[in-house]
């Protein structure tokens, strides 16, 4: 009888699948389902988890009350313990199942990173004596977001290092697809909540992925897709509570594969899937807007602008400089995070002499709304019938940016959902019933 060959695959999962003993014993149930693979050829399985979900909001909130002004490097020991509680966890669920697990620690793989306490980045994964245990039929279990640091420190990646910490892992080990598990079963066209008629996309390239995620979709984090373009890993995307999905194997849980633009045109060669002009609709709330009025029109004036709020920092998106007037002066428009506001707004006060601008217009109530598709590179009337569509339900553009496969643009707050609903039908994406 033929067997299927066996594969080396890293699975992730968040903070809401590992949210207590009973979720815990759900992915100890699909991991165990895709170790044990198809037809005899047992699966490789590395596991990477993150902590339950709000223990890490917890454990920063005790470092806040212990030290307002904490050290760096105890804060991440404190915030880390979150994912080295949920790695034993599962590897114990995964031991009364029968299965041999152990939990690797950051530093025990190691899993080398920058020191840079709270937001490192990894700069090896040495695992050799993972590996051979892989190879023996011992599933990993590490806890993601953590590192240790070149003198021995542990450190940790950010909000969301764990989906970074998967693919590094997957990177390392050579594994053929890294798996990560959330709350939703997949990558679709819009927002289910806004647009009942979105669909699950089978696959999308890494630069639609990370357009998606920069604009707004939260579905993977930015700088593990990046990663995974980087590295090559083959990313798929599924839910850890479709029902019944302790009972099945992973493989026959169907979510969105995050690949290279190369394999998608062999999958739309094949059959496999039809090539889409745009992929999807994303859209932001978490933006403000920034109108400085009368800049000089001269060469240093915008470096004076963003010099400041880059070395706080403050990320600066959508950059807008208007044609300038006759008196020699322009407007410039831009948008930073709304949490940053108030620093930016503080930080350009502070620097008005040296600007030269004459007043300072903020604007919290707006949104982002940004179409996505690489089929944009090859396909001219995607921003026409972008602005058409909006303008058609009298919709307000304030401000338009672009990139080779995105066009974004800010609107009204008020106005996101509907702006979502016909952008969404304009470019043919609702489901067919």
């Amino acid at each position: 009888m033929a067997t299927d060959k066996p594969q080396r695959i890293v699975m992730k999962f968040g903070g809401t699948s590992m949210a207590g003993t009973e979720r815990i014993r759900r992915v100890a149930g699909l991991v165990r389902a895709q170790a044990a693979g198809k037809g005899g050829a047992r699966n490789e399985v590395a596991v990477v988890v993150s902590a339950m979900a709000g223990e890490t909001d917890r454990l920063i909130n005790f470092c806040r009350e212990a030290n307002p002004l904490h050290d760096p490097a105890e804060y991440d020991v404190v915030v880390a313990s979150g994912e080295q509680v949920t790695s034993g966890l599962l590897a114990l669920t995964l031991q009364s199942l029968g299965e041999r697990a152990r939990s690797w620690l950051g530093w025990q793989i190691p899993v080398r990173t920058v020191q840079s306490h709270a937001k490192a980045r990894v700069e090896a994964i040495e695992a050799p004596e993972m590996l051979e245990t892989l190879k023996q039929g011992e599933i990993a279990v590490i806890p993601g977001f953590q590192g240790v640091s070149q003198d021995g420190r542990v450190t940790t990646m950010g909000r969301g290092g764990s989906d970074t910490s998967a693919v590094a892992v997957a990177a390392a080990i050579g594994a053929d697809r890294c798996d990560i598990y959330t709350d939703v079963d997949g990558v679709y066209t819009t927002d289910p909540r806004i647009v009942a008629k979105a669909r699950k996309l089978k696959a999308v390239t890494y630069e639609e992925m990370l357009e998606l995620a920069s604009v707004g979709a939260k579905v993977l984090q930015t700088r593990s897709v990046s990663l995974a373009m980087k590295a090559g890993v083959r990313l798929q995307v599924l839910s850890s509570f479709v029902e019944d999905s302790a009972n099945a194997s992973a493989d026959d849980l169907l979510g969105t594969l995050i690949v290279s633009e190369e394999e998608m045109d062999q999958m739309v060669e094949k059959g496999l899937m039809e090539r889409q002009l745009v992929t999807g609709i994303a859209h932001d709330k978490t933006e403000a807007k920034v109108i400085l009025t009368r800049v000089p029109d001269k060469p240093g004036a915008v470096a004076h602008i963003f010099e400041p709020l880059a070395d706080a920092s403050i990320n600066v998106d959508m950059i807008i400089q208007n044609v300038g007037r006759d008196k020699g002066e322009t407007d410039v428009t831009f948008t930073v995070p709304q949490a940053d506001l108030a620093r930016a707004q503080a930080l350009l006060e502070d620097r008005r002499d040296l600007i030269g601008f004459n007043r300072i217009i903020t604007d919290s109530q707006i949104a982002k709304i940004s179409v996505v598709g690489v089929g944009m590179k090859s396909h001219a009337g995607v921003a026409s019938t972008m602005f058409r569509a909006l303008s058609d339900r009298g919709i307000n553009i304030q401000a338009i940016s672009t990139s080779e496969i995105k066009v974004s643009v800010l609107i009204d707050e008020d106005e996101t959902e509907l702006a979502v609903r016909v952008l969404h039908t304009a470019y043919g994406l609702d489901a067919v019933e």
